[in-house]
C-alpha cells in the first residue's frame, strides 16, 4: 500500500488537522508516514499545504515529488488547481467548490469552476454548506469525501478524530465524526 497525498487550502481552513488525523489513522494501523508542511501564512489567509506519504514499506523523503500524487484534498478550488503539477496522471482531486476570496484579484469563480470540472478524476462538493448545515467545518466534510480513497478503513478515522479531539469534548468529536460521515455520503 502507497498513498501520496497533497492537501492544501487557505491558512485557517484545517488542513493541517486533516493530514494530522490521515497520520494517526494510518499510524494506528502499522503504517509508515513521512508528512512535511507548511503553515506559516496561516494566520494570513494565504497558501498552506501538507505533503503526507503513506505506506506499507519505507519511506526515504517527505516530500512528493511532482505528477506523482496519488490524492489533492483541497479546502479551496484555486489552491486546487495550484497543486496540479504534482498529481499523478491516474490521481484524484478531492475539492470544496466554495472559493475563498481573500485577495484583491481572485480568478472569476466560474473559471476555476470550469477548469476543475475538466479534470478526468475529481471530487467538488461545497464542503462549507454541508458543514453548516451540521454546524461542523469544512475540512471534515472533505476528509469524508476523501475517504473511500485512502486505503484507510473510515472506522480508523472515527478513531483517530476521537483521540485527537476527545480532550475538546464528545461533543466536538461527535460533530467531527458526523462531518466526516457527511463528506462520504456527499461524495
Amino acid at each position: 500500500m502507497k498513498k501520496d497525498i497533497i492537501l492544501c487550502g487557505v491558512g485557517g481552513d484545517g488542513i493541517v488537522s486533516v493530514a494530522k488525523i490521515i497520520s494517526d489513522a494510518a499510524l494506528n494501523i502499522g503504517l509508515n508516514v513521512k508528512q512535511s508542511e507548511i503553515h506559516g501564512m496561516s494566520q494570513r489567509g494565504g497558501s498552506v499545504f501538507s505533503h503526507l506519504r503513506i505506506s506499507s514499506k519505507p519511506i526515504h523523503a517527505d516530500v512528493i515529488p511532482q505528477g506523482k500524487a496519488d490524492i489533492i484534498l483541497s479546502s479551496e478550488p484555486m489552491e486546487a488547481l495550484r497543486y496540479l503539477p504534482f498529481l499523478a496522471s491516474d490521481g484524484i482531486v478531492i475539492t470544496n467548490s466554495e472559493p475563498f476570496i481573500n485577495i484583491k484579484h481572485y480568478p472569476d469563480p466560474s473559471v476555476i469552476q470550469s477548469e476543475i470540472a475538466k479534470l478526468p478524476r475529481c471530487v467538488s462538493i461545497n464542503a462549507n454548506q454541508i458543514a453548516k448545515s451540521i454546524n461542523a467545518r469544512g475540512n471534515m466534510v472533505l476528509l469524508g469525501a476523501a475517504a473511500q480513497h485512502l486505503e484507510i478503513e473510515f472506522n480508523e478515522l472515527e478513531k483517530a478524530i476521537h483521540n485527537i479531539f476527545v480532550r475538546k469534548g464528545q461533543e466536538v468529536v461527535d460533530t467531527n465524526i458526523a462531518a466526516i460521515r457527511a463528506g462520504r455520503d456527499n461524495a
